[in-house]
């Protein structure tokens, strides 16, 4: 770097203070780079590659903390278990597939000894393979018969249509079905599906799949209402949001952001996932999505959700996975230098939250009364070690570092991170609701945007039913092919309709 001797101050404290304002910020694009290089080619986990046993290390950086993690936490991290015997091989193949057996006989010419005795069957060796089989496509045929008087020719009367999701396609139901599953469950593009249609000799064009797409949306349109008041029928709401790009929007460019958001709630018996498509981020949106509810909402720290927080018999809880996350980051644009003179401050404190995640492995199976004693007891003395580090620490280091970054974002939302710990129901993250929106994202990669505001809104049912599904044991397709027939037959309500009321089985052999 050259340096213009003519534009140095005098004054040597201000030297100084040029050097060190310098040196701060190669620090920190040093820490941009490594973290850059590490979230592009080291492996993704957060688990350090240099962490040694977990709940000892911790303890070793700072010896003016002591322990306050009880002996019989120390064995919950899952440790990597060598195979046993019996668990080497390959997998077998499910039970319930259906067997075609192909008995391979001895030849004739063999089944005779050289002593000249006919050989004797002792036994078999059977193996298996799976097989394979295209999709099948069939034409379903409806003939309606027509019926007339021949005495008095007063007409002709004609058997009645079938109940149909779209009446006026030539889509079935399980056909919608397959087209919808492949986009939104396997994120398949339109087009990439009217290709494979091709190959079949089947001229659908992505215009027509894409309008059976939206006309389907349309038809189940009256089913967002029942997922929203289902959904603040639960004590606790996740909720997160997510980028999406469409290009036909009004008073908006094709490239600007709009978002979609998702809520995972409900019964704990009875989960349910809504997306809900939306141009703004603004507070406005939860406001509305979570209009009337009372219980505890999880989110990130993104600042639109306090306006939710504000509203009355609210309970705002922040995610600790985001909290460790920035830490994680912070550990990873440390200097390999660094890392090998011990453990670094970075990695002191993500030890210690995973000390908290431990204690939730531990208590998950317990009823919501034990599980507040069991945190009270356990993850309490850890969340006060933590906040007395983070107090400790935070004045002694650059606020414009990663783990300055870190140690804002904790001290900033520590209070809501930790306030799980009141209540034997509520949730330590907000991972639910990452695990829902994921299925989107991949999608998103693959087909890039939405064209219309219509077609946003469409995928944002569309998602609700299949992840709703999921999480209620059902198979996408078998749920969507059961609903997209019963559904136009009128003979059940949409709350009848709903994942959370329908056995699987049911559906598998109806």
């Amino acid at each position: 770097m050259k340096i213009d001797l003519k534009t140095l101050p005098d004054d040597v404290n201000l030297l100084k203070k040029l050097i060190f304002q310098q040196a701060s910020q190669i620090d920190n694009l040093l820490e941009t780079i490594r973290l850059d290089k590490a979230n592009r080619f080291a492996a993704s986990s957060e688990k350090s590659p240099d962490q040694v046993e977990l709940f000892d290390e911790a303890e070793a950086i700072d010896e003016c903390i002591e322990p306050v993690v009880e002996d019989e936490i120390q064995g919950n991290e899952p440790t990597p278990s060598t195979p046993s015997k019996n668990n080497r091989g390959r997998k077998a193949l499910p039970a319930h597939l259906p067997r075609e057996e192909r008995v391979i006989e001895l030849p004739e010419s063999e089944r005779t000894c050289s002593c000249g005795c006919v050989k004797t069957e002792m036994g078999e060796e059977s193996s298996e393979r799976l097989e394979i089989i295209p999709a099948k496509l069939n034409v379903i045929r409806t003939i309606r018969k027509k019926y007339a008087c021949r005495q008095c020719e007063g007409g002709v009367q004609v058997a009645p249509k079938p109940s149909e999701l779209l009446p006026k396609s030539n889509a079935s139901a399980s056909a919608l079905a397959y087209i919808i599953t492949s986009k939104y469950q396997d994120g398949l593009p339109l087009h990439r599906l009217s290709t494979i249609f091709t190959r079949y000799d089947i001229d659908l064009p992505r215009q027509t799949l894409s309008n059976w797409v939206l006309n389907t949306a349309n038809q189940l349109n009256p089913l967002v209402d029942v997922f929203q008041r289902h959904i603040l029928q639960g004590n606790v709401i996740f909720i997160d949001e997510t980028t999406v790009q469409v290009l036909n929007e009004k008073d908006k460019k094709a490239e600007s952001k709009s978002y979609m958001w998702v809520q995972k709630g409900g019964p704990p018996d009875q989960p349910a996932v809504l997306f809900h498509y939306n141009p703004s981020r603004s507070s406005k949106v939860p406001l509305c999505l979570l209009e009337g509810f009372e219980g505890a909402i999880m989110s990130d720290g993104y600042p639109g959700y306090n306006a939710v927080a504000r509203e009355s018999g609210v309970t705002h809880l922040v995610c600790m996975a985001h909290l460790r996350r920035k830490f994680v980051e912070a550990n990873k644009a440390v200097p390999a230098r660094k890392k090998g003179q011990g453990v670094n401050r970075a990695q002191y404190m993500v030890n210690l939250l995973k000390k908290l995640y431990a204690i939730e492995s531990k208590c998950q199976a317990m009823s919501i009364e034990e599980r507040f004693e069991y945190r009270q007891a356990h993850a309490v003395p850890v969340i006060e070690t933590i906040k007395a580090w983070l107090d400790k620490t935070s004045p002694n280091v650059t606020p414009k570092s990663k783990l300055g970054i870190a140690l804002n974002y904790a001290l900033t939302y520590w209070d809501r991170a930790t306030r799980y710990v009141e209540n034997g129901e509520w949730p330590i993250d907000n991972n639910a609701a990452e695990n829902a929106i994921r299925p989107f994202v991949i999608g998103r990669k693959n087909w890039l945007f939405s064209h219309s505001v219509r077609g946003a809104e469409s995928s944002a049912l569309l998602y609700s039913l299949i992840e709703t599904a999921k999480l209620n044991g059902h198979e996408p397709y078998e749920y969507l092919s059961w609903l997209f027939n019963e559904f136009p037959k009128g003979n059940k309500s949409p709350e009848e309709l709903m994942p959370w009321l329908v056995n699987p089985e049911e559906i598998k052999h109806s």
